[in-house]
């Protein structure tokens, strides 16, 4: 058999193994595009404002890093403490859906009475209510406002959190504690949302989303609501919660008022 003979033979029989399966050519190669995940935007910057009397620690923690800033806090009066585990809901809330801050940032304080919340008590370790102590024209002269403004370690820690990050709204978590015929808890038993400061739009866009009601109360002496809202002009909402809403669950009070907190952020969108 001569080399052209054997050529031929080798050609038909590696037709014969293509066709009867036993061959199987090499596929050309796949072109694979695979999706990035999602980008962080940011990793959640937990801080220290500063200290109580007692020397427990102020800590806020600060999501997004959008220049619209909303500042939650919660639990000024140590004996409302229903707002802090709605506080620490939202925070995780927000973690788990970050696109809720494009172009935005959070600043979450949970606690912003420590000592106070630690004794169950509705004033800070001196005996002074720090809802009182802020540096407002209306601040009243006496005992339980404190010698003088913010002579507080945590009516200081708090205004330097709104100096520093310059909020463009604030909200304030309380209860209606204080009983009496004048009282907020007889006059609003289901609680309120007020407000301070050019905030009625937002706080008309809260009241869509839970069942608290909007009632304008009036700018307490040396509150918060009258540094920040009047003193320098941040819409500045106080949300009231029920008398009793401490003794709700975490699941129950974040399921009533998630939607309220969440359109204070997004504002004016709605949640």
């Amino acid at each position: 058999m001569n080399k052209k003979q054997m050529g031929i033979i080798g050609c038909v029989l590696s037709y014969l193994l293509i066709f009867s399966g036993c061959y199987e050519p090499e596929a050309p190669p796949r072109i694979v595009t695979e999706l990035s995940p999602s980008p962080i935007i940011s990793a959640a910057q937990h801080r220290v404002a500063g200290t109580s009397v007692r020397g427990r620690p102020i800590m806020y923690t600060l999501l997004g890093q959008g220049q619209e800033v909303t500042f939650i806090l919660a639990t000024i009066h140590g004996d409302e403490p229903a707002g802090t585990p709605l506080v620490r809901r939202l925070t995780e809330h927000l973690q788990q859906n970050q696109h809720l801050l494009i172009a935005r940032s959070v600043v979450l304080l949970a606690v912003a009475n420590p000592d106070g919340l630690a004794l169950g008590n509705r004033y800070n370790a001196n005996g002074v209510d720090l809802n009182r102590n802020f540096d407002t024209a209306n601040r009243a002269e006496n005992s339980q406002a404190g010698r003088s403004a913010l002579c507080e370690p945590e009516a200081q820690a708090i205004t330097q959190i709104i100096k520093q990050h310059n909020p463009a709204r604030i909200v304030s978590i309380h209860q209606v504690m204080n009983t009496g015929p004048e009282g907020l808890a007889t006059m609003a038993p289901a609680g309120c949302i007020d407000y301070d400061g050019p905030a009625v739009a937002l706080a008309e866009h809260m009241a869509k989303y839970c069942d608290v009601p909007l009632k304008k109360l009036g700018a307490r002496p040396g509150s918060l609501g009258s540094y920040a809202g009047l003193t320098i002009n941040i819409p500045t909402i106080t949300l009231e919660l029920p008398y009793n809403a401490d003794r709700l669950s975490e699941a129950v009070l974040w399921s009533r008022y998630r939607n309220a907190l969440l359109a204070a952020i997004i504002y004016p969108e709605k949640p």
